[in-house]
C-alpha cells in the first residue's frame, strides 16, 4: 500500500511539473530535424567506441543521398544508422542529402607523410595513372584530378584521415560493411589492389592540404563519361520504389 500510495505521488508530482514548463517552440526545419545526425557528423571528424563518424558537410548531394539509401536498405551495414533511416521515402532522403551538401566546414590538417620515396611514386602513380593491365583507373579519373569529386555522385578524397581510407578500401575488399549496387566498381578496383598498394594511397591522400582555392562551388552536376556510368552503375540510384 505505501508503494502505490508512493507511486501515485510521483506520478502526481510528474504531472504537476510538466503542467508548469511551457511549451518549446522548435522551427519545423531540416536542421532541427537532422541534429541526431549531427550529434555524431559534427563539425569534425569523430571517433567512437564501435566506428569513425566523418564529416558529411559538404559532400556531394546524390553521394550523400546514395549512403543514406544504402543505409536504409541494409546495403551498408551499420545498425544505427539502418535504424534512424528505417521507413523515411527517398524524398526525404533526398532533403537530407541536400541539406548537409551546401554545409560549408573548414578541413583538418593534413597527417604527416610517413611514406618511403619509393611508395610515394608509387600512390602518385596509382593516384594519378591507374593500372592499365590490371585495370585500375586513376583516382583522378573518378574523383576529379584535384582529388575534390565530381558532382553529384562521386565524392573528394581529400581532408579524409589515413586510418579512415584503409578502413573503406578494406570494407570494398572483403564485401564487409559496404555492399552497393552490382556492379560496384569500388569493390571492383579495392579487390585488384594490394594491401600495401592501398595502405600508400590512403596514407599520401591522407597527408594532402586542401587548398582555399579547392573550395569553390562544386555543386554544378557533371556528366558521366558512358565508361564510367556503364562500369560503375552502383552510384546512379534505381529508379524511386513505392515507399
Amino acid at each position: 500500500m505505501k508503494w502505490l500510495t508512493l507511486l501515485v505521488f510521483l506520478l502526481a508530482t510528474q504531472s504537476a511539473i510538466a503542467a508548469r514548463v511551457p511549451p518549446v517552440d522548435v522551427p519545423d526545419t531540416m536542421s532541427e530535424r537532422v541534429k541526431a545526425c549531427t550529434t555524431c557528423h559534427g563539425l569534425e571528424d569523430k571517433k567512437g567506441r564501435d566506428a569513425y563518424y566523418p564529416r558529411i558537410a559538404g559532400k556531394p548531394e546524390g553521394y550523400l543521398f546514395n549512403q543514406l539509401r544504402n543505409f536504409r536498405d541494409g546495403r551498408r551495414l551499420y545498425a544505427p544508422m539502418a535504424w534512424l533511416l528505417k521507413d523515411l521515402p527517398d524524398q526525404y532522403l533526398r532533403d537530407m542529402a541536400a541539406h548537409f551538401a551546401l554545409l560549408k566546414q573548414a578541413f583538418p590538417p593534413p597527417e604527416p607523410l610517413t611514406l618511403s620515396p619509393t611508395d610515394i611514386a608509387l600512390a602518385r602513380r596509382l593516384i594519378f595513372q591507374g593500372d592499365a593491365e590490371r585495370k585500375i583507373p586513376a583516382c583522378a579519373e573518378c574523383h576529379d584530378k584535384d582529388l575534390m569529386g565530381t558532382a553529384p555522385y562521386i565524392p573528394g578524397l581529400l581532408g579524409l584521415p589515413r586510418i579512415y581510407l584503409i578502413a573503406q578500401f578494406g570494407n570494398w575488399r572483403n564485401g564487409g560493411l559496404i555492399r552497393g549496387h552490382y556492379p560496384d566498381c569500388m569493390s571492383e578496383i579495392a579487390k585488384q589492389l594490394t594491401s600495401d598498394e592501398a595502405t600508400a594511397v590512403a596514407t599520401w591522400l591522407a597527408a594532402q592540404p586542401v587548398s582555399e582555392s579547392l573550395l569553390m562551388d562544386r555543386r554544378s552536376p557533371t556528366v558521366l563519361s558512358k565508361n564510367l556510368a556503364r562500369r560503375c552503375s552502383s552510384i546512379i540510384p534505381p529508379p524511386d520504389k513505392p515507399q
